[in-house]
């Protein structure tokens, strides 16, 4: 699904008085210029004349009570968002942060970004046939501003003034605070149609199909179990250079699992399409069933320039058993990564020891720039000095399972954070309470994980509970933050931005429904998402970014985990990918169907 982004300086159309130069243009960059001319014909990862029909069947693990992607009540199916509800532009996925013209075919921003003005297609319609209008655009605003997710009013919130300023124009002028990004947040704005979502409507979940403007409208609902996507063959944009050869699928259906061997199943007995892979057990043994022995089904491998992001075991510090720093220190050094590695997933993983690793962004192997010092002068009291001058390293066992060099050493911390041995147990030596907690478990595969990491810890008297629960239980556990420790992934971007703020700001740390389930409160963090948000470069976002990246591995907030070197997909011989494959990996939009399904 479209879940796979340098400023847009464009050619000076004019001076407005007492305004700053006026960009005018049919896109938008976070750093540069776009890569594409304002006549492009079609994205150049695309197949421009890939046939439309056929069908796509996907597999998604858990359920869904709500066909509301924009509240925090309820869960709703992978797809309406991307699939349904369109936005003012349209992102490349050959560029780190780029957007180009969807439902506004030209934009205006000053140099300073200190507004952006939105001119919207005259024929740009709802899949009922209502015209999107400039009230459209200003409903949105004030619908996601006021109630909906905790990210969207952060965002939002930044508008000083939201405007109609022509008949078909809208204006968004911008809060002081430099926030660079804001105005291509708003291109990316999903817009919603004024004449159906109704503040009522929009605040409640619902199992009714909504009305968007999308390349797909809902066909089918089973509660619970799947959705069915139809394309809409009257969709005003099908031929705008940003959607040539992209949502060729007639049907795309989403069907629902409750654990990862069903629908390995499923997928073998072919009423499944396709399936991306992150397990390397599953991708060494699995695939030896006869479709894939008779080339019906193909394993590909796609390369991918994103950062790897972050998938660790998270520690819960809103907690107390996890409030001190040198106990979470101490966990990270009694994990095995490399016996983890070996024996659950033949090595094929790499462990990531950065939240920007495989990527120019990381912060590791190397000293703070000039420019990263300057940064973080402010808060060196917040950082490891070995993170600062790049020498810091996670522990490297010997694949054994049992490196008594980081027990040694976590005892070492656990003593001095006030825990003693009594008996078999490790016991805080003022209160007498067992050092001890409980895992939450979405998957069987963060189960197994757990279960190994359980045994390290249980030879310094440390208990793991581990509790699995299902997909409703999970995902209301995880917005109130009620868990101990949960296994999580951070996906991230070439040009990190304000998502940093719902996952790390000290703002986010206390209000449900944000991803900083760490429970993040650093004035050092909040400083470095301001410069990264503020960075005029790309090379003083690079130098932000990595100090951001120093200061999350200076305060041991996770166990990180591993991250797998390519996209590995497996799918049914039928489907077709196009030949060249996006900077970002490859994007189930650009697929087409060139023979009979099984």
């Amino acid at each position: 699904m479209t879940l796979l982004f340098v400023l847009a300086s464009f050619v000076l159309a004019a001076l407005l008085p007492a305004q700053p130069a006026l960009a005018d243009g049919h896109g938008i960059a976070m750093h540069g210029t776009p890569a594409l001319p304002p006549d492009f014909k079609h994205f150049p990862y695309v197949n421009p004349d890939a046939p439309k029909g056929g069908r796509l069947r996907m597999g998604v693990l858990g359920t869904f009570d709500s066909l509301n992607p924009f509240i925090i009540k309820g869960v709703t199916p992978s797809g309406i968002r991307e699939y349904v509800y369109e936005s003012l532009m349209a992102r490349s996925q050959d560029e780190p942060f780029t957007l180009y013209g969807l439902i506004a075919e030209r934009i205006e921003v000053p140099e300073d970004r200190s507004s952006i003005t939105f001119h919207l297609r005259p024929e740009a319609r709802y899949s009922d046939g209502h015209p999107i209008t400039p009230e459209d655009v200003l409903h949105s605003h004030k619908l996601l501003k006021e109630g909906g997710w905790p990210y969207h009013r952060s965002y939002y919130s930044k508008v000083e003034k939201a405007e109609q300023i022509g008949p078909h124009s809208v204006r968004f002028t911008f809060k002081e605070g430099g926030d660079r990004e804001i105005p291509l947040i708003l291109g990316l704005m999903p817009i919603l149609p004024a004449h159906y979502m109704t503040k009522e409507r929009f605040e409640r979940t619902s199992l009714e199909p909504p009305i968007g403007s999308g390349p797909y409208i809902i066909d089918r609902v089973e509660p619970g179990r799947s959705v069915v996507f139809r394309r809409n063959p009257n969709h005003w944009a099908r031929d705008l250079p940003v959607n040539r050869g992209r949502f060729n699928f007639d049907e795309i259906r989403v069907d629902f699992f409750r654990d990862a061997a069903s629908l390995f199943e499923a997928f073998k007995a072919g009423q499944i399409d396709v399936r991306i892979e992150d397990d390397p057990g599953r991708w060494a043994e699995s695939y030896d069933f006869p479709a894939v022995a008779d080339g019906r089904v193909l394993k590909s491998e796609f390369k991918t320039g994103l950062p790897a992001g972050m998938t660790g075991l998270v520690f819960n510090t809103r907690r107390p058993v996890f409030a001190d720093q040198r106990v979470r220190r101490a966990l990270i050094l009694m994990f095995d990564a490399e016996w983890v590695n070996r024996s659950l997933f033949h090595g094929l993983y790499t462990r990531t020891d950065s939240y920007f690793a495989r990527s120019d962004l990381a912060s590791t192997g190397h000293p703070a720039s000039e420019l990263e010092r300057k940064l973080l002068a402010p808060y060196l009291d917040e950082l490891h000095p070995d993170v600062l001058e790049g020498r810091s390293r996670l522990p490297v066992g010997d694949g054994s399972g049992n490196n008594r060099e980081a027990l040694r050493e976590a005892y070492k911390l656990l003593t001095e954070a006030g825990y003693k041995l009594e008996g078999s147990r490790l016991v805080h030596e003022k209160t007498g309470a067992p050092l001890a907690f409980e895992f939450l478990a979405a998957t069987r595969a963060q189960e197994r994980i757990m279960l190994a990491y359980a045994r390290m810890l249980e030879r310094l008297g440390i208990s793991v509970s581990i509790r699995q629960v299902d997909s409703a239980q999970y995902w209301a556990r995880l917005k109130s933050f009620d868990f101990d420790m949960i296994q999580w992934t951070w996906g991230a971007s070439l040009s990190p931005g304000n998502e940093q703020v719902n996952r790390w700001s000290s703002r986010a740390a206390d209000n449900e429904g944000t991803l900083n389930y760490a429970g993040v409160k650093s004035k050092a963090a909040d400083a470095m998402i301001d410069a990264l948000l503020t960075a005029r470069t790309y090379e003083e976002l690079t130098a932000a970014v990595r100090a951001f990246d120093r200061v999350l591995l200076s305060g041991d907030y996770v166990i990180p985990l591993f991250h797998i070197p390519k996209q590995w997909i497996a799918h049914w011989s039928h489907l077709r990918p196009p030949e060249r494959t996006a900077l970002l990996g490859t994007d189930f939009d650009t697929w087409w169907q060139a023979g009979e399904a099984p």
